[in-house]
């Protein structure tokens, strides 16, 4: 006899791997702003042009891939650094973020990946959402360095 096929939800998914309301610290933490500024002493010059050389490393995403933060080009919330992201779509040409503020870090800002991921915090925790990113500041999710 054949199970009736069932997709689960966001949040079911979630229970099945351990995580709920009781333990919402483990996949979705974010790291310590100690651990994500630690290279910035010394040169300050020199982590610069790291960051440089990161962001201008190109991927090439395709649906389906996974994808995490380079580390040090995170600007958004969402999501936390070593968390997963889902490649939905690849925008080429990238659209423009609307954002009419130079001041703005999202000033005309690049958008050329549509990303699906977990939201992280209530109400809806657990929800699978989609945002527009920047895509170059990503690169292929590596399970064994998360």
């Amino acid at each position: 006899m054949s199970r009736p096929d069932r997709s689960l939800s966001s949040r079911e998914l979630l229970n099945r791997i351990g995580l709920d309301e009781e333990t919402p610290n483990s996949l979705l933490q974010e790291a310590s702003l100690d651990d994500l500024l630690g290279d910035l002493e010394g040169d300050l010059s020199a982590v610069l042009l790291e960051r440089y050389r990161l962001l201008n490393q190109h991927h090439a995403f395709k649906p389906g891939d996974r994808v995490c933060w380079k580390p040090g080009l995170k600007n958004r919330r969402l999501p936390a650094y070593g968390t997963p992201a889902v490649v939905l779509e690849v925008l080429d040409p990238p659209i423009t973020d609307g954002e009419t503020e130079s001041g703005s870090t999202y000033f005309r800002e690049p958008l050329s990946l549509v990303l699906g991921l977990f939201w992280d915090r209530e109400p809806g925790r657990g929800d699978f959402v989609i945002f527009h990113f920047d895509g170059r500041r990503f690169e292929p999710f590596d399970p064994k360095r998360a």
